[in-house]
């Protein structure tokens, strides 16, 4: 692989979100429109050009293809998103991957790497998660 790219926040935003869509190897319709819906709607991306999504894809899959790939993604994060935009960014990824209203293993797993790496403190984490399963509750 050449030189890492260069992220936006956002951009950086949408790789995560990304990355926790396609964790566990499947990206649903409805994990896709809840990216979408975000990108849209959320002042942070009042900004963003939409087009973009497919090219930040492509680098999200391209990263994850080889073993240290996760390392790398993460090396891109850190180096374009401010630390107060870091429980944002866990937000929207709990939101991601509660979109579909299951949480499979690797979503877990792909969601406690961002926490960690993004230094979530365990309560903050806590109430993230618990507003992102109340968002996405079912009847």
């Amino acid at each position: 692989m050449s030189a890492l790219p260069t992220l936006t926040i956002q951009d950086s935003l949408v790789a995560l979100m990304i990355a926790v869509s396609a964790s566990d190897e499947t990206i649903r319709t409805s994990e896709l429109v809840k990216i979408t819906t975000i990108v849209n709607n959320l002042p942070i991306f009042a900004d963003y050009d939409a087009n973009t999504l497919p090219i930040i894809s492509r680098i999200v899959f391209d990263l994850l293809e080889p073993e240290e790939g996760l390392d790398a993604l993460f090396a891109l994060i850190r180096q374009s998103l401010p630390e107060r935009l870091f429980e944002t960014a866990y937000a929207l990824s709990c939101d991601v991957a509660a979109a579909d209203g299951a949480l499979s293993g690797p979503e877990l797993r792909m969601l406690e790497e961002i926490r960690d790496e993004l230094n979530i403190d365990r309560l903050h984490a806590a109430a993230i998660e618990r507003g992102a399963r109340a968002r996405h509750m079912q009847i």
